[in-house]
């Protein structure tokens, strides 16, 4: 239905003579349209959806969105083009010219000569109204429709843009992108918290394993990376992972988003901060830049009060203390913690946060970790009866932990006396 469609516009399209000097009016997205700076009086042509229909005695009015930008474009028509059709959530296309605004509140808008239905659509039965804002919890029932209201959308973009922002600052930094597994063998976390893969088809034998060893979804590229990082130098990857944690709360997510990266031939911590409060402050940046009608949306219904945060943290030095000091901080507190802070004892989501406030809502930097709290592979400091591995972690103002990493253990004696303190000397060996 689809092809056919296009292919009777198509053959159309061939019959009709060609007209000399006849150009097709140039495809426009809304986000270009309403950027545009100057008009020459050339003919374009805009998709999307209907947000509003006004009709006045001589003139219709409609402003359309095609999910490029939070704004729509007005289009403003002959009151001859006013049928049933043109309703709340039909799509259309329109051809016109683009012209500059007699009003304050749009800078272009489109003087159609020529518009469409292309897909009607019954606002009576349609399940979002004109002009009003639904809760989450009732959009979540349309999942088809709900990326067309205006904060989804918002959330949507602001997350496109993230994506590109962190590819670009890792690309711009020397970066080589690798595609990680998303199916494999190992349980890289080591917690056993493992989606576990196998086919549907139950002509299988009950014992016997697709891959001939047991699969899962990744929990983490890390592994593959640190293979990878003895090649490129400088890997990262982007993608999901996923983890099967029974909780419902948004620090606790099946599936996710994770950036990983590795870098060879680094020598101190300073070098691993330094990439990461630069890319935490290059695609912040990129964002508030590219997506400012989105993020004021954002800050404004969803997340409010949160825009002067922003701007403090990208203004400020990432601040740096180490776990020891941490904890006397916390210690020293009047504050009443759910979990006692103890110096041994990992940091809590209360805890990050109070250090972050503690430290004027700038991000911290927090390193040098107990020995016992962090995996084998994490380089030992040498650093007396306290015993510390070069770890750290990045804490920003109302989440808590963002970041996370170490410098890797390198010296061969110490990783077969961590291996067999842990447990692991005779997996390791095969």
């Amino acid at each position: 239905m689809f092809g056919a469609r296009f292919l009777a516009r198509a053959l159309r399209s061939c019959s009709s003579a060609p007209c000399p000097g006849h150009r097709p009016p140039a495809r426009l997205s809304v986000r270009d349209a309403l950027g545009a700076q100057s008009t020459s009086g050339e003919r374009v042509k805009v998709q999307g959806w209907i947000r509003s229909v006004r009709s006045q005695k001589e003139v219709l009015f409609l402003h359309i969105n095609d999910g490029s930008s939070l704004e729509s474009l007005q289009v403003v028509a002959d009151s001859s083009f006013d049928n049933r059709e043109l309703a709340f959530g039909s799509s259309v296309e329109v051809q016109g010219q683009l012209v500059k605004s007699p009003s304050k509140k749009q800078n272009m808008e489109l003087k159609a000569e020529k518009i469409e239905v292309v897909g009607n659509c019954d606002a009576t039965a349609f399940p979002f109204k004109y002009k009003e804002r639904h809760p989450l919890e009732y959009l979540r029932q349309y999942p088809h429709l709900r990326c067309r209201t205006n904060a989804l959308g918002s959330i949507l973009r602001v997350r496109s843009e993230a994506t590109a922002a962190i590819h670009s600052f890792f690309k711009d930094n020397g970066f080589v992108h690798i595609h990680t597994p998303i199916i494999t063998s190992n349980d890289c976390e080591g917690a056993g918290e493992l989606f576990q893969v196998e086919p549907s088809s139950k002509i299988k034998m009950p014992e016997e394993n697709f891959f001939n060893v047991p699969a899962f979804l990744t929990v983490s590229g890390q592994l593959h990376l640190e293979v990878m990082s003895g090649a490129f130098t400088q890997v990262f990857t982007f993608g999901p992972t996923f983890r099967a944690e029974n909780s419902q709360s948004r620090r606790h997510l099946a599936e996710f988003y994770m950036v990983e990266a590795e870098i060879s031939f680094v020598e101190s911590l300073q070098d691993l901060m330094q990439v990461m409060e630069g890319l935490f402050k290059t695609a912040t940046m990129m964002v508030l830049s590219n997506c400012p009608e989105d993020v004021e949306l954002c800050h404004k219904f969803i997340a409010p009060g949160q825009k002067e945060r922003l701007e403090h943290m990208l203004k400020n030095n990432f601040l740096i203390i180490s776990y020891t000091e941490a904890v006397e901080i916390l210690k020293q507190s009047s504050q009443n913690f759910t979990f006692t802070p103890e110096w041994g004892v990992d940091l809590h989501t209360e805890h990050e946060k109070y250090l972050v406030k503690h430290c004027g809502n700038i991000p911290v930097f927090v390193i040098n970790y107990p020995l016992a709290l962090k995996p084998f592979y994490m380089r030992d400091n040498e650093d007396g009866p306290q015993h510390t591995v070069a770890a750290v972690d990045l804490l920003v103002p109302g989440v808590g932990e963002l970041f996370g990493g170490s410098l890797r253990e390198e010296r061969y004696h110490f990783l077969e006396q961590r291996l067999a303190r842990s447990g692991l000397t005779e997996t390791y060996q095969c």
